[in-house]
Protein backbone atom coordinates (compact mmCIF):
# COMPACT_ATOMS: atom_id res chain seq x y z
CA UNK A 1 0.00 0.00 0.00
CA UNK A 2 1.42 3.32 -0.98
CA UNK A 3 0.41 6.72 0.65
CA UNK A 4 0.55 10.11 -0.42
CA UNK A 5 4.08 12.10 -0.32
CA UNK A 6 5.09 14.95 -2.39
CA UNK A 7 9.13 13.66 -2.31
CA UNK A 8 8.62 9.85 -3.21
CA UNK A 9 6.66 7.84 -5.55
CA UNK A 10 5.04 4.89 -4.58
CA UNK A 11 5.97 5.66 -0.93
CA UNK A 12 5.53 3.31 1.68
CA UNK A 13 6.15 5.92 4.67
CA UNK A 14 4.20 9.46 4.86
CA UNK A 15 5.39 12.57 3.86
CA UNK A 16 5.98 13.32 7.59
CA UNK A 17 8.30 10.44 8.17
CA UNK A 18 10.05 10.70 4.99
CA UNK A 19 10.86 14.79 6.04
CA UNK A 20 12.08 13.53 8.75
CA UNK A 21 14.26 10.83 8.05
CA UNK A 22 16.26 13.10 5.70
CA UNK A 23 16.20 15.71 8.37
CA UNK A 24 18.22 13.27 11.05
CA UNK A 25 20.40 12.07 7.75
CA UNK A 26 21.48 15.80 7.70
CA UNK A 27 22.46 16.21 10.84
CA UNK A 28 24.84 13.25 10.16
CA UNK A 29 22.94 10.40 12.04
CA UNK A 30 23.54 6.73 11.64
CA UNK A 31 20.47 4.29 10.44
CA UNK A 32 20.48 2.63 13.50
CA UNK A 33 19.88 5.96 15.29
CA UNK A 34 17.15 7.15 12.80
CA UNK A 35 15.50 3.92 12.93
CA UNK A 36 15.43 4.27 17.35
CA UNK A 37 13.67 7.36 17.00
CA UNK A 38 11.41 7.20 14.26
CA UNK A 39 10.45 4.11 15.01
CA UNK A 40 10.64 1.75 12.07
CA UNK A 41 12.14 -0.91 10.46
CA UNK A 42 16.16 -0.43 9.98
CA UNK A 43 16.08 -2.04 7.06
CA UNK A 44 12.87 0.71 6.02
CA UNK A 45 15.68 3.67 6.38
CA UNK A 46 18.41 2.05 5.12
CA UNK A 47 16.24 1.88 1.78
CA UNK A 48 15.47 5.64 2.25
CA UNK A 49 19.03 6.46 3.11
CA UNK A 50 19.98 5.11 -0.35
CA UNK A 51 17.50 6.93 -2.32
CA UNK A 52 18.86 10.12 -0.38
CA UNK A 53 22.56 9.51 -1.75
CA UNK A 54 21.58 8.60 -4.82
CA UNK A 55 19.97 11.80 -4.97
CA UNK A 56 22.97 13.68 -3.48
CA UNK A 57 25.49 12.04 -6.64
CA UNK A 58 23.41 13.20 -9.04
CA UNK A 59 23.92 16.84 -7.77
CA UNK A 60 27.11 16.40 -7.12
CA UNK A 61 27.96 14.48 -11.37
CA UNK A 62 25.60 17.53 -12.59
CA UNK A 63 28.42 20.37 -11.14
CA UNK A 64 29.81 22.60 -13.87
CA UNK A 65 33.31 22.63 -14.70
CA UNK A 66 36.00 23.71 -12.65
CA UNK A 67 37.80 27.18 -13.28
CA UNK A 68 40.40 29.70 -11.61
CA UNK A 69 42.93 27.37 -9.66
CA UNK A 70 42.28 24.18 -8.95
CA UNK A 71 44.50 21.36 -7.01
CA UNK A 72 44.38 17.75 -8.20
CA UNK A 73 45.36 14.41 -6.19
CA UNK A 74 44.22 10.98 -5.77
CA UNK A 75 43.97 8.80 -2.41
CA UNK A 76 43.31 5.54 -1.50
CA UNK A 77 40.62 4.20 1.07
CA UNK A 78 39.83 0.91 2.24
CA UNK A 79 42.06 -1.70 3.68
CA UNK A 80 45.14 -1.77 5.49
CA UNK A 81 48.16 -1.08 3.30
CA UNK A 82 49.24 -4.79 2.35
CA UNK A 83 53.39 -5.21 3.17
CA UNK A 84 55.75 -4.67 0.47
CA UNK A 85 53.05 -2.71 -1.73
CA UNK A 86 53.46 1.10 -1.06
CA UNK A 87 52.00 4.59 -2.77
CA UNK A 88 50.20 4.06 -6.38
CA UNK A 89 50.79 0.56 -6.25
CA UNK A 90 48.84 -0.20 -3.08
CA UNK A 91 46.80 -3.10 -3.02
CA UNK A 92 43.63 -3.42 -2.01
CA UNK A 93 42.67 -0.13 -1.92
CA UNK A 94 39.90 1.64 -3.74
CA UNK A 95 41.79 4.85 -5.56
CA UNK A 96 40.06 7.68 -5.56
CA UNK A 97 40.62 10.94 -8.04
CA UNK A 98 39.81 14.57 -6.75
CA UNK A 99 39.83 17.84 -8.25
CA UNK A 100 39.65 20.70 -5.46
CA UNK A 101 38.43 24.40 -6.19
CA UNK A 102 40.66 26.77 -4.42
CA UNK A 103 38.18 28.45 -1.80
CA UNK A 104 35.23 26.15 -3.39
CA UNK A 105 34.45 22.86 -3.80
CA UNK A 106 35.43 19.32 -4.68
CA UNK A 107 34.81 16.75 -7.69
CA UNK A 108 35.37 13.08 -6.73
CA UNK A 109 35.59 10.20 -8.96
CA UNK A 110 36.85 6.59 -8.30
CA UNK A 111 39.41 5.43 -11.27
CA UNK A 112 40.67 1.94 -11.74
CA UNK A 113 44.61 3.35 -12.03
CA UNK A 114 46.59 6.67 -11.29
CA UNK A 115 47.61 6.50 -15.15
CA UNK A 116 47.67 9.10 -17.28
CA UNK A 117 45.10 8.63 -19.53
CA UNK A 118 42.73 7.90 -16.96
CA UNK A 119 43.38 11.00 -14.76
CA UNK A 120 43.75 13.66 -17.72
CA UNK A 121 40.82 11.76 -19.26
CA UNK A 122 38.90 13.55 -16.42
CA UNK A 123 40.80 16.81 -16.01
CA UNK A 124 40.21 17.26 -19.51
CA UNK A 125 36.40 16.60 -18.79
CA UNK A 126 35.70 19.08 -15.76
CA UNK A 127 38.44 21.44 -16.09
CA UNK A 128 38.49 24.33 -18.40
CA UNK A 129 41.93 25.24 -19.97
CA UNK A 130 42.09 28.27 -18.56
CA UNK A 131 42.73 26.89 -15.24
CA UNK A 132 45.61 27.21 -13.20
CA UNK A 133 46.52 23.52 -12.01
CA UNK A 134 48.74 22.38 -8.70
CA UNK A 135 49.72 18.73 -7.98
CA UNK A 136 52.13 17.00 -7.25
CA UNK A 137 55.03 15.45 -9.05
CA UNK A 138 53.43 12.02 -10.19
CA UNK A 139 53.93 11.49 -13.82
CA UNK A 140 50.56 10.81 -14.31
CA UNK A 141 50.49 14.61 -14.57
CA UNK A 142 52.82 15.42 -17.04
CA UNK A 143 52.07 17.51 -20.18
CA UNK A 144 49.07 19.07 -18.37
CA UNK A 145 50.46 22.37 -20.82
CA UNK A 146 50.78 20.84 -23.93
CA UNK A 147 47.26 20.27 -23.73
CA UNK A 148 46.40 23.64 -23.44
CA UNK A 149 45.63 24.46 -19.80
CA UNK A 150 47.16 28.14 -18.68
CA UNK A 151 49.22 27.07 -16.19
CA UNK A 152 50.69 23.76 -14.22
CA UNK A 153 52.13 24.28 -11.13
CA UNK A 154 53.86 21.39 -8.87
CA UNK A 155 55.06 20.33 -5.32
CA UNK A 156 57.58 17.07 -5.28
CA UNK A 157 56.57 14.86 -1.86
CA UNK A 158 58.75 12.19 -2.63
CA UNK A 159 61.89 15.34 -1.45
CA UNK A 160 59.09 16.21 1.34
CA UNK A 161 58.64 18.79 -0.50
CA UNK A 162 54.96 20.16 0.43
CA UNK A 163 55.10 24.49 -0.52
CA UNK A 164 56.73 25.35 -3.58
CA UNK A 165 56.57 29.07 -5.00
CA UNK A 166 53.03 29.48 -3.54
CA UNK A 167 51.36 25.92 -4.91
CA UNK A 168 50.64 23.11 -2.86
CA UNK A 169 47.33 20.94 -2.86
CA UNK A 170 47.01 21.21 0.66
CA UNK A 171 42.88 21.75 -0.19
CA UNK A 172 42.07 18.50 -1.76
CA UNK A 173 44.48 17.01 0.77
CA UNK A 174 42.52 18.57 3.72
CA UNK A 175 39.25 17.16 1.77
CA UNK A 176 40.96 13.52 2.14
CA UNK A 177 41.36 13.84 5.64
CA UNK A 178 38.00 14.90 6.27
CA UNK A 179 36.37 12.00 4.06
CA UNK A 180 38.55 9.31 5.64
CA UNK A 181 37.60 10.38 9.12
CA UNK A 182 33.62 10.26 8.31
CA UNK A 183 33.94 7.06 6.52
CA UNK A 184 35.71 5.27 9.30
CA UNK A 185 32.27 5.21 10.91
CA UNK A 186 30.87 3.14 7.99
CA UNK A 187 33.52 -0.38 9.43
CA UNK A 188 33.25 -3.20 6.89
CA UNK A 189 31.63 -0.87 4.10
CA UNK A 190 30.83 -2.76 1.07
CA UNK A 191 32.33 -1.84 -2.09
CA UNK A 192 29.33 -1.58 -3.60
CA UNK A 193 28.15 1.58 -1.29
CA UNK A 194 31.34 3.12 -1.67
CA UNK A 195 30.59 5.57 -4.22
CA UNK A 196 27.37 6.83 -2.75
CA UNK A 197 29.18 7.51 0.39
CA UNK A 198 31.99 9.26 -1.33
CA UNK A 199 29.45 11.39 -2.92
CA UNK A 200 28.04 11.93 0.11
CA UNK A 201 31.19 13.50 1.83
CA UNK A 202 31.68 15.41 -1.67
CA UNK A 203 28.34 17.02 -1.20
CA UNK A 204 28.69 17.32 2.79
CA UNK A 205 31.77 18.87 1.95
CA UNK A 206 30.61 21.34 -0.77
CA UNK A 207 27.41 23.02 0.80
CA UNK A 208 29.45 23.13 4.36
CA UNK A 209 27.67 27.05 5.03
CA UNK A 210 24.35 25.97 3.62
CA UNK A 211 21.41 24.12 4.65
CA UNK A 212 21.48 20.79 3.24
CA UNK A 213 18.39 19.66 4.43
CA UNK A 214 16.89 22.56 2.64
CA UNK A 215 18.42 21.91 -0.92
CA UNK A 216 17.67 18.33 -0.80
CA UNK A 217 14.42 18.64 0.34
CA UNK A 218 13.90 21.05 -2.58
CA UNK A 219 15.69 18.40 -5.28
CA UNK A 220 13.02 15.49 -4.00
CA UNK A 221 9.99 18.21 -4.73
CA UNK A 222 11.44 18.40 -8.40
CA UNK A 223 13.17 15.59 -9.43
Amino acid sequence: MTVKNRYKKHAKISEAKFKKILKLFCVDLTAVQIAEIIGLNRNTVNKYLKLIRQQIAAICESESPFSGEVEVDESFFGEKRVKGKRGRGASGKTIVFGIFKRNGSVYTEIVPDCSKPTLQGIIRGKVGLDTVIHSDSWRGYNGLVDLGYKKHLRVDHGNDEFVSKGSHINGIEGFWGYAKMRLARFRGMNKSTFYLHMKECEFRYNYRNKNIYKILLEYFKIY
